[in-house]
C-alpha cells in the first residue's frame, strides 16, 4: 500500500498515477476522504474514553449526593464509547478497502498506457539470419527428447509437460547456472515453499487484479505461488530486519504455478506458456533511497545471464497500466524468437519502492535507530521453460540440432549440441 503521506501531501500526484495506469483517479480521493475519515472517528473515540476514564476517576471521589448524577452520566459515556469504537473500526476497515483499489505510485518517466505501450531502452545482439527454414521450440523439443507435452496432458491436463532426458538435464544446468551467478554476487540462495498463506499473497499484491491467475487450496486455505517473490518477501514480515551499507538479497528456487486465465488460444504448443514451472527469482530488500540503483543493478544481473546464453535480447519499460499493483516500475527482457520473427517476454525486474514492505510490515532502523519501511525489488534470472524454449529457438541448426551456449555447456558435463538420438 501506498504512504498515506503522500494522499494528504500530494493527492495530484496520486491521481496522476493511477490516471497513468488506466485506473480512476477518483480512487484517490475516495482515500484521502477514507483517511479523514477515519482520523476523525479515531479522534472522536479516543476523545469520549479520555472523558470515560476521567468520568470513572470523579466518581471515586465524589460525595453521596455527587454520585447518581456522575454515575448517569459514566452509564452514558460507556455507552457513547462503545460506538465510538464500532464507528473507528468500521472507519479503518473503510481506509483499507479504499487503500487496496490505490496502486503502487509510479515512477518518473515510466510510460502511461497499456500492454503496448512500452518503451524499448536498448537492444543487445544480433537478430540470427538463418539460411534454413526455422522450426519452432515445441518441434525441435520433441524431435530431440527435451520434453513430452503429450503425456504430460494425459497424466494433468493441458499447459503441463514432462521435461525428459536432455530437457531434465537442461533444467538441472541453468538452475545451477543461475544460482550461481546469483552468489557471486552476494545473493544468498534459499530454496522456497510454494505454498503460501493468504497474508503474503495479499501483501505483495497478488490478491487483486492477479486474483483469477493464483491457485487456492480452499481446504488449507493456502495459494501455490506464481513466483518466489511472494514467499521471500514474506520471508521478512513482521520484522525488523538488518540492512547495512549494501541491500539484503536473496535468489529464490520455485516452483511457480499459474491459471493462465485469459490465455485461451495463446502459445498453446510447446512449453512457452504453462500452468507450473520452475524458476529463479532474485529479491532485495534496501533502504528506499537506494531501490532505483538497486533496480538498475537487478536488469544488468538478468542481461548478463542473457548474454552468458547469447540471446539477442531487447530491453522494454513497461507501461504503467501493464506493471500490475506493487511495481512502481518494471523491466523486462525480451528474447528473439526466429521462428516467430519477435520478441518473447523471458525475464522481468520490478522496483515496489515500500509498497510491499508496508503491507507486510517489513521495517529497518535509519542511522538514529528509528524504525522505517524497507523497499523491495524483484528480478527474473530464470524461468527454466521459457529459457529452454529460447535456447532451442534461438540456438537451432539447419540440421535440426541445437547449439549449447559456451557459458551453459561446463553444467550440461560439456556438451555442445543437442542432437536427437538415433535407435
Amino acid at each position: 500500500m501506498i504512504d498515506l503521506r503522500e494522499v494528504r501531501d500530494n493527492l495530484d500526484r496520486v491521481r496522476a498515477s493511477q490516471v497513468a495506469r488506466g485506473l480512476d483517479p477518483a480512487t484517490a480521493d475516495e482515500l484521502r476522504d477514507a483517511d479523514d475519515a477515519r482520523r476523525t472517528a479515531l479522534s472522536a473515540f479516543e476523545s469520549l474514553r479520555a472523558e470515560q476514564k476521567t468520568a470513572g476517576q470523579a466518581v471515586k471521589k465524589a460525595s453521596a449526593e455527587e454520585r447518581p448524577a456522575l454515575l448517569e452520566r459514566a452509564k452514558t459515556l460507556s455507552a457513547e464509547v462503545k460506538a465510538a469504537d464500532a464507528a473507528a473500526n468500521q472507519a479503518e476497515a473503510d481506509l483499507r478497502e479504499a487503500h487496496a483499489a490505490v496502486q503502487n505510485l509510479i515512477l518518473d518517466g515510466v510510460p502511461a498506457g497499456g500492454e503496448d505501450d512500452f518503451n524499448v531502452l536498448e537492444t543487445v545482439g544480433d537478430i540470427p539470419e538463418l539460411d534454413f527454414p526455422a522450426k519452432d521450440h515445441d518441434d525441435l523439443g520433441h524431435a530431440l527428447g527435451v520434453f513430452d507435452i503429450a503425456r504430460g496432458a494425459k497424466v494433468s491436463g493441458s499447459r503441463f509437460y514432462f521435461l525428459t532426458g536432455i530437457g531434465a538435464q537442461l533444467e538441472l544446468a541453468l538452475v545451477n547456472m543461475a544460482m550461481a551467478q546469483a552468489a557471486s554476487y552476494g545473493f544468498t540462495p534459499i530454496i522456497a515453499p510454494a505454498l503460501v498463506r493468504p497474508e503474503a499473497m495479499e501483501g505483495t499484491g497478488f490478491l487483486g487484479a492477479h486474483a483469477e491467475e493464483v491457485y487456492h487450496l480452499d481446504s488449507d486455505d493456502l495459494y501455490l505461488v506464481g513466483t518466489s517473490e511472494v514467499a521471500l518477501a514474506g520471508f521478512h514480515s513482521d520484522e525488523i530486519i538488518d540492512i547495512g551499507d549494501s541491500p539484503t538479497r536473496y535468489a529464490g528456487f520455485s516452483s511457480c504455478f499459474r491459471r493462465e486465465a485469459g490465455s485461451y488460444g495463446k502459445d498453446t504448443k510447446g512449453v512457452f506458456r504453462v500452468h507450473w514451472f520452475d524458476k529463479v527469482e532474485m529479491f532485495s530488500y534496501c533502504k528506499p533511497e537506494d531501490a532505483e540503483a538497486e533496480h538498475a543493478r537487478l536488469l544488468e544481473w538478468e542481461k548478463e545471464f542473457l548474454g552468458k546464453l547469447e540471446l539477442p535480447f531487447r530491453v522494454i519499460d513497461v507501461a504503467a497500466g501493464d506493471l500490475g499493483s506493487s511495481a512502481a516500475r518494471k523491466y523486462d527482457c525480451e528474447v528473439w524468437f526466429p521462428s516467430q520473427q519477435r520478441y518473447r517476454e523471458l525475464t522481468s525486474a520490478s522496483n515496489c519502492t515500500t509498497y510491499q514492505a508496508r503491507r507486510l510490515n517489513i521495517r529497518y532502523r535509519d542511522a538514529d535507530g528509528k524504525p522505517q519501511t524497507a523497499a523491495t525489488l524483484n528480478g527474473t534470472l530464470c524461468a527454466v521453460t521459457r529459457t529452454i524454449a529460447a535456447l532451442l529457438d534461438a540456438h537451432q541448426q539447419a540440421d535440426g540440432s541445437v547449439r549449447v551456449p559456451a557459458a551453459l555447456q561446463p553444467f550440461l558435463g560439456g556438451l555442445e549440441v543437442i542432437e536427437a538420438k538415433t535407435t
